[in-house]
């Protein structure tokens, strides 16, 4: 992790905030990671190549990569699920959109993200440029882990309350933090790197109530966006000093208010790593939804007694599934289908599942919609601001059952089936995974894709675990 550049500048003029951050950076180490942050690294890179492998057969993968193939540079980092090799940034560009390409990739609770989809495709696609070894690998993409999450857990719930795309956003941070590791930024580049990523930072969660594909293609474009923004750094052109703190930084311009007191001891190496606490989706639609499914299952079998269903929703979840989209209850594309609390919701209650088979079969036009949207039309959505002010970072779910017989039940969930406090059994684990990545490379192939995975040796070099991604 060396670069031509580093002359062992410090930083000065800089607020402390941004010199934490990037001090943070460059004081990590693999020798830093403890017993959860290591579980957490592989939970995350199991859950995410298996996605990049699955979610590549996808109408808007193909068309992406037929795009990127027309467009791509030269380089020896591969396209997950296929022969092709292209430069870092174009690699990360199309794996980074595989990973995020159908709602089911890794969630950070607390900056409502999916940072996977970011730090894996960018520390895999620049190591394999490097010849890097799974220690630099892991150490780097650890590094942009804990920068995207801990700016994010500063600018939530704010983010998505405003209409923003958290992971379009905080990406641009991530991947530029990744590259700053990897390539042995010093202090000032690194710093550069991080404010011209400001500069690329963008996304809206639009497509939540009128659709289109871009949300698909928003996590390669941020990943590849922070890893330009690093070579730029790196090619000698700076950014502002406060990218995040300044007056007319990242803070105060997207979010209209400062990151609060003390915004620098998040970065502290003593503090619990984020990528410890990863969420993994047990389902196949908005994490905002997953509580309400938990809540909901036990009722499938008494669905036809219900008369009403009753969810109270904090007011930022509201925003991206619930009435605030113009879809909610007449879905017309998957988007709106993966992004409706109602839609999930009848869903459930039809005993459909909320899974990868219901979603692809959805594409594939095989679900009798009707009957669906008839149950859709008894759940009823209300926001209830408390559920945010006394469950922050949590995506909880206060769910009424009103049956016609005039009586009722209650259900409240806390924590979902996925989350760090109530994890994915391994067993459920390993079956997405196959689900995933057997019909693309073969059962024995992705059976020792797994294995390598559960291992994450870190003398493994990055381009061996990325051949395994391949298509032979």
């Amino acid at each position: 992790m060396t670069d031509p550049r580093n002359d062992g500048q410090t930083l000065t003029h800089c607020p402390p905030l941004e010199q934490a951050v990037v001090r943070f950076i460059q004081d990590l180490r693999y020798e830093h990671l403890d017993a959860a942050a290591h579980a957490g690294v592989n939970r995350l890179m199991r859950d995410q190549l298996a996605l990049q492998i699955g979610t590549s057969r996808m109408p808007w993968s193909r068309q992406l990569l037929e795009y990127a193939v027309a467009q791509q540079r030269p380089g020896k980092s591969r396209v997950s699920a296929s022969r092709l090799t292209m430069s870092a940034q174009d690699a990360a560009f199309v794996n980074g959109a595989y990973g995020h390409g159908f709602e089911y990739d890794d969630a950070h609770g607390p900056s409502a993200s999916h940072p996977g989809s970011c730090v894996i495709p960018t520390a895999l696609a620049i190591g394999e440029e490097l010849g890097s070894s799974l220690e630099e690998v892991v150490t780097a993409m650890v590094a942009g882990y804990e920068v995207y999450t801990r700016i994010g857990v500063l600018a939530a719930p704010d983010l998505l309350r405003r209409g923003f795309h958290p992971h379009g956003v905080l990406s641009n941070f991530g991947a530029a933090a990744v590259a700053a590791k990897l390539r042995g930024f010093d202090a000032e580049t690194t710093l550069h790197a991080l404010a011209i990523a400001l500069s690329h930072a963008s996304g809206t969660t639009e497509y939540t109530s009128t659709g289109g594909s871009i949300k698909r293609i928003h996590a390669g474009i941020g990943t590849r966006n922070g890893m330009v923004a690093a070579d730029m750094a790196r090619a000698g052109i700076t950014g502002p000093r406060a990218p995040f703190s300044g007056n007319k930084g990242f803070f105060k311009t997207f979010l209209q208010r400062g990151p609060g007191e003390d915004a620098e001891q998040r970065f502290g190496l003593e503090r619990p790593f984020e990528v410890g606490t990863v969420w993994l989706k047990a389902y196949c639609a908005c994490y905002c939804t997953h509580a309400y499914i938990d809540a909901l299952r036990p009722f499938a079998t008494r669905r036809g007694q219900i008369a009403e269903v009753h969810l109270k929703i904090a007011p930022h979840f509201n925003v991206v599934v619930g009435t605030a989209n113009a879809n909610a209850y007449e879905p017309k594309n998957i988007e709106h289908v993966q992004f409706s609390l109602p839609i999930q919701a009848a869903f459930t209650l039809l005993g459909l599942g909320n899974g990868y088979r219901i979603h692809r079969d959805y594409l594939a036009g095989q679900v009798d919609m009707a009957p669906v949207i008839d149950m859709a039309r008894s759940i009823r959505i209300t926001e209830e601001p408390l559920l945010e002010k006394r469950y922050p970072g949590k995506f909880v779910a206060d769910v009424t059952v009103s049956f016609r017989d005039g009586t009722s039940e209650q259900v409240f969930v806390e924590d979902p089936i996925g989350t760090d406090v109530n994890p994915m059994p391994e067993a459920e684990q390993d079956a997405k995974f196959m689900e995933l990545v057997a019909d693309v490379l073969g059962v024995s192939r992705a059976q020792a894709l797994l294995g390598a995975l559960r291992l994450i040796d870190p003398r493994m070099k990055a381009e061996q675990l990325a051949a395994m991604c391949a298509v032979g």
